[in-house]
């Protein structure tokens, strides 16, 4: 079953495509990586997706075919956004009440127990918790609602190292305990690498690539190799990114299960993060066509 699925979704502000043409399917049971720079369309996807905002075009389902934003699926999808209205005039005790009470679903007892481990106490005003601690009730409050997909937008921008690993800490927890699905966009690629399963990259609102990270990053290959032999390369794998030198080129290729690279050129594996960063190089500044795909895909070329 697909907990997420957008076909051709596209929304609009104005004349600004935030996101386009977008479409892709995601696996229950993972905790997905969303990438993107600012203003990449991460968080327009995300309310789509959850049906906190109306596509202009496509549409999006959830749970293997619900339709986003309807009753059915919004009782069992769990929210926490950057900057989570947390009330901070009230204390922790209050916001817990009023979050049970527009719940209909609502498990008084796990918030207290996880909050009770944290060391925040139910008569501290949520104003003067640190950025970590509020993070750590936004997401308590989200998991009291034992939600079958969790969505989490940037929670970790304003949080420090140990903050993070803290958060990160409890959902992991969460998603072992309960086998909820996990969708985290973030920035923190370091973060990512060490917990999530399948990765979306999105750049200037569409999907540049998606897929269980074992198998992305296997299927993507450096290679170093003379640059007068890089049209021999581009003729026969999907080349992602160019870094030329004055005699020497480095490539970063998607190899698509070929194994005969050739003997002029040295294979060495990419790491999650050389990976994102080369599809999140701005590809209208740098693109150049692909005879692999017919001129249609994006690579990004750098000079060093």
């Amino acid at each position: 079953m697909n907990v997420i699925e957008v076909s051709n979704l596209g929304k609009r502000y104005g004349k600004r495509w935030a996101i386009r043409d977008c479409s892709l399917s995601i696996p229950a049971g993972e905790v997905v990586a969303l990438v993107g720079p600012n203003g990449a369309g991460k968080t327009t996807l995300l309310h789509c997706a959850v049906g906190l905002v109306e596509p202009s075009t496509g549409c999006a389902k959830v749970f293997g075919g619900l339709q986003a934003g309807s009753p059915e699926a919004l009782a069992r999808i769990a929210f926490v956004a950057q900057d989570a209205p947390l009330y901070k005039y009230l204390s922790v005790h209050a916001v817990i009440e009023l979050t049970r009470n527009l719940n209909r679903s609502f498990d008084t007892n796990l918030v207290r127990e996880r909050l009770d481990d944290l060391g925040i106490g139910l008569s501290q005003k949520v104003g003067k918790l640190s950025g970590g601690q509020q993070s750590q009730l936004a997401l308590a409050l989200a998991l009291a609602r034992h939600p079958d997909l969790l969505v989490l937008d940037e929670p970790l921008a304003r949080l420090d190292p140990l903050a993070r690993s803290e958060f990160m800490g409890v959902v992991m927890r969460a998603v072992a305990e309960e086998g909820l699905s996990v969708v985290l966009s973030s920035h923190v690629v370091s973060e990512l690498e060490r917990v999530a399963s399948y990765l979306i990259v999105l750049n200037v609102g569409r999907v540049q690539i998606a897929g269980d990270i074992d198998s992305v990053t296997e299927d993507h290959v450096l290679l170093t190799g003379p640059i007068d032999e890089v049209d021999q390369v581009r003729e026969s794998f999907d080349v992602v990114q160019i870094l030329r030198g004055d005699r020497q080129a480095r490539l970063l290729v998607r190899i698509n299960g070929v194994a005969d690279i050739g003997p002029l050129w040295e294979s060495s594996s990419v790491s999650l993060e050389e990976l994102i960063l080369a599809y999140l190089r701005d590809p209208d500044s740098s693109a150049i066509s692909s005879p692999m795909s017919g001129g249609s895909s994006q690579i990004r070329e750098v000079r060093t």
